[in-house]
C-alpha cells in the first residue's frame, strides 16, 4: 500500500515471516516497515534505520514537525526503511494476553524477539524488494543489530552507519553495567558540581522515597531505585534540564508527581524494554540481574549517585505495569543467551561506512565501542564530546550528515 504524506511517498509493508529459524517451526509472525521516499527520490538506494530499544517501533513519519528530525538530511541520498521491530509497532506486537501463557513458553517466544530475530526480517524484507545490498542506520540497541547484521550477512549490507551503538564483544554484562555506573558517578558529580543545592534536595527525596511517601498516579509507590534510575536523563543531551526543573518542584505537589511518572524509564514503556534489557548485552551469557549484582560500593553508600539504564530485579514488585510480568523476567534472567556477535566475522566482513562514538556515553560505554571499532577497519569514526547518546536526534541530522560525508569522502566541515 503506497500514501502520500505532503512530498513524502510512503510504501507500507507488512509480511508473515517464520518466528523462528528452525524450518519444522510452524510459528508465523508479522512483521511492518514503512519506506519513506521523497520526490525524485525513486531511485536511490535503500536506508533501513533500526532504532534503539529494545522494544520500540520505528518513528511514525510527519512534516510539520518533521519527525524523526533527521530524516530530511536521510532523505536527500536514500529512500528510507521503517522497519518496526518484531514484538512492536504493527510487527505482532507482545502485549499482557502472551501472560495468559505458561511462563516457560513465553520466555521462549520472547526469545526470539533479539538482534537476531530482528535481522532474520530485515533480510527477508530486503529479498522481497528485490535488491542485492542495502545500507543501515544504527541507533543504539540498533547499531548492536547492525553488529549481528555484518556478523551473520555482511554481503547484503553496502555501508553502515551507526549511532551511539558500538556495542561491546566478547565481554560478560557485568563489565559493561560496572563501566556504566562509573560514567554515571561523572555525570551525577557534574550534576552537582553545577547545582549544589540540588544533592541535598535528591537526598530528600530518597528519605521520602524508603518512607514510602512518593506515590504515583498509576498507585506506584516510587522505591529507591527507581527515583535513582533517573539518572538516565544524565545520558542526553538536554535531560539534565529536566531533572533540574522536576527538582525545582515541591515533591508533595501532584505536578512532581505528574511530571516524575513521565521522566521515570521503563514503567511507562514497551515491558519489553524491562524484560529483554540485559538480554542486549548479553553475548553468550547468562545477565542474572548483572547491573544490580555489580552496583559499586560508593553507590550502595550515598543515595545522590544516579543510576542510568541499570534494571533492578525489585521493580517486578513496585511497578504496576511489571507486576505482571515477574515470573517472566526473573526466568529471562536466568536464560543463557547465544552469542549475537563473531569478531573474526566482522573483520572479515569488509564494513564500510561510520560510526559516531559519544566520549561521555553513559549507555554505550567509549571505550568498549573503540574496542569493538578494531574489529571494523573500514567504518570511519566520529568521536565527538559535543553530543551525549541522543545524537542523532539532538543535532537534528547535523550528526547523520557528519556521517554519511566521512562515508563517502566528502570534505568535512
Amino acid at each position: 500500500m503506497t500514501k502520500t504524506l505532503g512530498s513524502l511517498q510512503l510504501e507500507e509493508i507488512t509480511l508473515t515471516l517464520p518466528l523462528t529459524e528452525d524450518v519444522a517451526d510452524e510459528r508465523t509472525i508479522d512483521v511492518f516497515a514503512r519506506i519513506a521516499t521523497r520526490v525524485g527520490g525513486e531511485d536511490l538506494p535503500y536506508l533501513v534505520f533500526l532504532q534503539g530499544g529494545p522494544g520500540n517501533e520505528a518513528p511514525r513519519p510527519s512534516l510539520n514537525p518533521l519527525n524523526p528530525n533527521w530524516l530530511g538530511v536521510a532523505l536527500e541520498e536514500y529512500r528510507v526503511v521503517m522497519l518496526d521491530q518484531r514484538g512492536t509497532g504493527r510487527s505482532t506486537p507482545v502485549g499482557n494476553d502472551i501472560l495468559e501463557k505458561p511462563t516457560a513458553e513465553v520466555v521462549e517466544y520472547l526469545s526470539h524477539l533479539r538482534a537476531d530475530g530482528i535481522v532474520r526480517d530485515a533480510e527477508a524484507l530486503r529479498k522481497h524488494l528485490g535488491v542485492n545490498q542495502w545500507n543501515l542506520l544504527g541507533q543504539s540497541f540498533g547499531g548492536f543489530t547492525t553488529l549481528h547484521y555484518l556478523s551473520r550477512h555482511a554481503d547484503s549490507l553496502d555501508n553502515v552507519f551507526i549511532t551511539g551503538g558500538l556495542s561491546a564483544i566478547d565481554r560478560p554484562a557485568e563489565d559493561v553495567y560496572a563501566n556504566c555506573y562509573n560514567r554515571m558517578r561523572r555525570n551525577s558529580e557534574e550534576f552537582y558540581r553545577r547545582f549544589p543545592q540540588l544533592r541535598e534536595t535528591f537526598r530528600g527525596l530518597v528519605n521520602r522515597a524508603r518512607a514510602g511517601e512518593i506515590v504515583l498516579p498509576t498507585g506506584e509507590v516510587v522505591s529507591e531505585t527507581r527515583l535513582r534510575s533517573l539518572g538516565h536523563l544524565l545520558g542526553s543531551n538536554d535531560g539534565w534540564f529536566d531533572l533540574y526543573n522536576l527538582l525545582e518542584l515541591d515533591p508533595t505537589s501532584n505536578a512532581f508527581v505528574h511530571d516524575l511518572a513521565g521522566l521515570l524509564p521503563f514503567g511507562n514503556r514497551n515491558p519489553i524494554y524491562y524484560v529483554l534489557h540485559e538480554s542486549s548485552y548479553a553475548d553468550g551469557v547468562v545477565t542474572n540481574w548483572a547491573a544490580e549484582r555489580v552496583l559499586p560500593e560508593d553507590f550502595r553508600e550515598d543515595p545522590t549517585l544516579l543510576t542510568g539504564e541499570h534494571v533492578f530485579q525489585e521493580w517486578t514488585d513496585t511497578v504496576p505495569s511489571l507486576k505482571p510480568w515477574k515470573d517472566v523476567a526473573l526466568a529471562l534472567a536466568q536464560q543463557e543467551w547465544p552469542k549475537l556477535y563473531d569478531a573474526k566475522a566482522l573483520e572479515n566482513s569488509q564494513a564500510k561506512g561510520a560510526a559516531a562514538v559519544y566520549a561521555n556515553d553513559v549507555f554505550v560505554p567509549v571505550d568498549y565501542s573503540l574496542e569493538t571499532a578494531q574489529h571494523l577497519p573500514g567504518v570511519q569514526l566520529f568521536i565527538t564530546s559535543q553530543h551525549e547518546h541522543n545524537g542523532l536526534r539532538a543535532s537534528s541530522g547535523a550528526v547523520l550528515k557528519h556521517l554519511f560525508d566521512l562515508a563517502h569522502g566528502r570534505e568535512v566541515r
